[in-house]
């Protein structure tokens, strides 16, 4: 490596031999590293493969002058920190002001004195250093805010899922199933947002919490006796009116965590499809007998999931369906249980839908 790479570089750029020679010298008596070129179009294409720490710029070139040089510094994200310094024979005030309106941090008028060239260049090396030591502690400090929020969301995001499978020690396929569904729920928001009508509600955030929040669906079932969750035969009418309080169960819970976090979108959602999963788009469903987009779109990605994922299990009162019987019953129902729309994108993901069944299974 060159002795000189760890020393400032100043760049100087000015069509006359005489200037650059007498700067460099200048220059080089008091440890800099000098590098100089006749013309701006030259120093531009030199920035570009090694920036300098600072510019000492002459106006009157050829071709592409000093104004022009600085703006085209200014305008390019990598090098526009670069102080630049006009040195020119020019010394009108609208010289000046020309000058810093292009960028420029300091002017000096030719005939210069070497004195107040070495000041002004040591100043603004020194506010130069200073600047990117700030930059690089705040590049820091978001790093550090960065990992220990990340940190928080990962412990929040564990804790809450392993809320969510505490019915999974009452049936360990619930357990299961709230990690397909999970995946499922992704999987169609990700499709869903090719729909033109759904993708400006589908943003990434939406997605992100979808994931995260579908593990939820099912906290209710905490609430409902063993006797009906684990009952191998067909439930009562008052074991399933009593089955179907899980959703307000667990909506319920979520709506007193909401009133500590009312602007968490997060909970909001977990609340939306833990309440209304079960919801019909034909209006039949419970708790509420809402219809078609009443449901929450979270709800409705959900309810197309969780059909799925249940008509392909075991269950203690049925045994699990294939993957073509299942989604010809989840086709046959759009418009009465589910929303078109997701029907649709399901049908076009239908064997990822297989496969991650399939594996997530056998694990």
């Amino acid at each position: 490596m060159d002795a000189d790479a760890t020393l400032p570089t100043i760049m100087v750029v000015d069509d006359s031999p005489t200037n650059l020679t007498l700067l460099s010298e200048v220059l080089q008596d008091q440890g800099y590293r000098i590098v100089t070129f006749p013309s701006g179009m030259l120093a531009l294409r030199a920035m570009d493969q090694h920036p300098p720490d600072l510019v000492l710029l002459d106006i009157m070139m050829p071709n592409m002058n000093g104004f022009e040089v600085c703006q085209a510094i200014k305008r390019n994200p990598y090098l526009a920190e670069i102080p630049v310094i006009f040195i020119s024979a020019l010394g009108d005030a609208a010289d000046r002001v020309q000058a810093f309106a292009a960028g420029g941090v300091d002017y000096l008028v030719k005939p210069f004195q070497q004195g107040e060239v070495l000041a002004r260049v040591k100043i603004h090396l020194r506010l130069r250093q200073m600047q990117q030591k700030l930059q690089q502690q705040n590049l820091y400090l978001e790093d550090l805010v960065r990992a220990q929020v990340q940190e928080i969301s990962d412990s929040q995001l564990a804790t809450i899922l392993a809320v969510s499978k505490l019915a999974g020690y009452r049936d360990e396929e619930t357990g299961w199933h709230i990690e397909r569904t999970r995946v499922f729920c992704k999987l169609l928001a990700q499709t869903l947002h090719t729909n033109p009508c759904y993708a400006p509600i589908l943003t990434d955030q939406f997605i992100e919490n979808i994931y995260h929040a579908a593990p939820l669906h099912d906290i209710g079932k905490v609430g409902i006796p063993d006797a009906i969750l684990l009952k191998p035969g067909k439930l009562t009418s008052d074991e399933f009116t009593m089955m179907t309080r899980h959703t307000v169960i667990g909506a319920e819970t979520l709506e007193r965590v909401l009133e500590l976090y009312p602007n968490n979108a997060f909970i909001k959602m977990g609340i939306e499809l833990t309440r209304s999963h079960h919801e019909r788009w034909d209006g039949t469903g419970y708790p509420d007998h809402l219809a078609g987009e009443a449901i929450p779109l979270s709800a409705r990605i959900l309810a197309v999931a969780d059909v799925y994922d249940a008509l392909r299990s075991k269950r203690p009162y049925k045994e699990p369906f294939d993957h073509a019987k299942t989604c010809a019953i989840i086709c046959e129902s759009a418009g009465s249980h589910f929303d078109p729309a997701i029907v649709d994108a399901f049908v076009t993901i239908e064997a990822e839908f297989e496969r991650i069944s399939k594996h997530m299974q056998d694990h």
